[in-house]
């Protein structure tokens, strides 16, 4: 099932090159979704999803089927970044990348402009899998399109200007 999650925030952004995940395994475009858990229009169309898929042929008499959403207070307690909130990990191959756009639907070209703690609308399918005895719903990703920016997660600013002053044209070496 297909859903657009709405303003949301991101992390653990690789959306314009695919990286292996933790480091192992084939490269993919990953995103963490981080959903507050007072947004019920989203949680309500992300729990429809996760129903619909687990109907699926594949998940019949599964007695235990994982689910792609996580608790951020149980789960990252330690981290503010994720409190109230329930968080999602998205996926896409390397050979499907989303496309990435701006309010206006014009594609972001620029690397930096969608980051780590923006908030985005992003396109996610949900879809049931059995795998070497694992069963669960798993979350593919879509496109994404940035609404709005946000403080940047991991560290450091999003512009040299913030962190430097104009040192003028004087030699430093006299």
């Amino acid at each position: 099932m297909n859903i657009c999650l709405k303003n949301v925030r991101i992390s653990y952004a690789h959306l314009f090159e695919p990286e292996p995940i933790m480091g192992q395994g084939e490269p993919k475009y990953s995103v963490s979704i981080l959903i507050p858990k007072s947004d019920k229009e989203n949680v309500e169309k992300l729990n429809a999803a996760i129903k619909d898929a687990k109907e699926s042929d594949k998940l019949k008499g599964a007695k235990k089927i994982d689910s792609p959403v996580h608790d951020g207070d149980t789960d990252k307690g330690d981290d503010p970044v994720y409190a109230g909130c329930y968080y999602l990990n998205a996926k896409a191959n390397e050979n499907h990348p989303p496309q990435i756009v701006d309010r206006h639907v014009n594609p972001i070209m620029d690397k930096n402009e969608v980051y780590s703690g923006c908030y985005c609308n992003i396109m996610v399918n949900t879809y049931a899998y059995s795998f070497n005895g694992h069963n669960g719903i798993g979350v593919g990703l879509g496109n994404v399109q940035k609404v709005k920016d946000g403080e940047h997660l991991g560290g450091g600013s999003s512009k040299p200007e913030d962190d430097f002053s104009d040192l003028g044209d004087e030699d430093f070496l006299n």
